[in-house]
């Protein structure tokens, strides 16, 4: 079980909407559950209703029973391995596929086909859900990702994660014209108010947010840029490129929904999401204390995006 606690702040309103504020991955519903099954209190009593509103310093404590198993099966799903020891692998994912199980969503994810190609040998740090997953990318961003194949590697690439010692770069095609060469967004991130699968500026329980970026080639409707993450929040670069007002092309959630882009007298049509990849991870080996680097090329999709962007030019 897990337990936070925090004071409610001024005018915070009901209760249930204040944990689901507070903590990042407890729902409205999922607060409205745990203050039904005696897993709330405010200032050490249980509470009764999910419509109280606690007064101002009210010290609220939350308790997170143990999530009942899911059942994750191995999958024989092919893998594009960069890298891997008895500690290590690096995988290229693939745009379209999720890191890891979640209900609803309990097959073809890169978790079910690592449990298949590692039989087993993989870190329980995170749980049965996520084993061995350090870090997470998209759905919708293809790219390099590292897996810790026992406990003392992953506590290894945590450390190097929290430290900000990790190089991580990507290649994004975002829109318009960025007139900078170069420059750093630093705003923090947290979760949005009114939708919690989206992410903001200064949303709840934000955190410092840093992405260093460069411009890499012009095509006037739309920019490729290199992005360097500092920090490693969730949707971080697309959160911050449409906090500049350059969302990232084909990003339906932070960008404005349309999929085509114009260079010339051409139009490009994009499909399966935003247009990210990870394409340079560099760590410190968990045993050697060697760094390692690796890059993975641009998906086809993305390639020949940029290649009709170029010849329209």
């Amino acid at each position: 079980m897990e337990k936070y606690s925090f004071s409610a702040p001024e005018g915070s309103g009901r209760i249930d909407t204040l944990i689901a504020d507070m903590l990042e991955d407890v729902s409205r519903s999922r607060a409205q559950q745990l203050i039904e099954q005696g897993f709330v209190t405010a200032d050490g009593e249980a509470v009764s209703s999910k419509k109280i509103k606690p007064a101002e310093g009210v010290l609220i404590e939350v308790t997170l029973p143990d999530p009942e198993p899911l059942d994750v099966l191995p999958e024989d799903i092919p893998l594009d391995i960069v890298y891997e020891d008895d500690d290590v692998i690096v995988v290229n994912k693939p745009k379209g596929m999720v890191v890891h199980p979640a209900p609803g969503n309990l097959t073809g994810t890169l978790v079910n086909a690592l449990l298949f190609h590692c039989a087993g040998s993989l870190s329980s740090i995170n749980g049965v859900q996520r084993p061995g997953i350090v870090h997470r990318i998209d759905k919708d961003t293809s790219g390099l990702i590292m897996i810790a194949k026992n406990d003392a590697a992953h506590t290894s690439l945590s450390r190097q994660l929290f430290e900000h010692s990790v190089t991580r770069r990507y290649t994004a095609l975002v829109r318009d014209n960025i007139k900078e060469d170069t420059g750093t967004i630093d705003q923090p991130i947290g979760r949005d108010y009114k939708d919690r699968k989206r992410r903001q500026i200064d949303g709840s329980n934000a955190k410092r947010a840093v992405t260093h970026y460069r411009v890499m080639e012009r095509f006037g409707s739309c920019t490729l840029v290199e992005c360097r993450l500092e920090t490693g929040r969730t949707h971080q670069i697309r959160v911050h490129m449409a906090y500049i007002r350059h969302p990232l092309v084909g990003d339906k959630v932070y960008g404005s929904g349309d999929e085509t882009v114009r260079t010339g007298s051409r139009t490009v049509h994009i499909t399966g999401g935003q247009m990210l990849h990870a394409g340079v991870l560099g760590f410190v080996h968990p045993r050697t204390g060697e760094y390692l680097e690796f890059k993975a090329d641009l998906p086809e999709d993305f390639q020949a995006v940029l290649d009709t962007l170029r010849s329209g030019r």
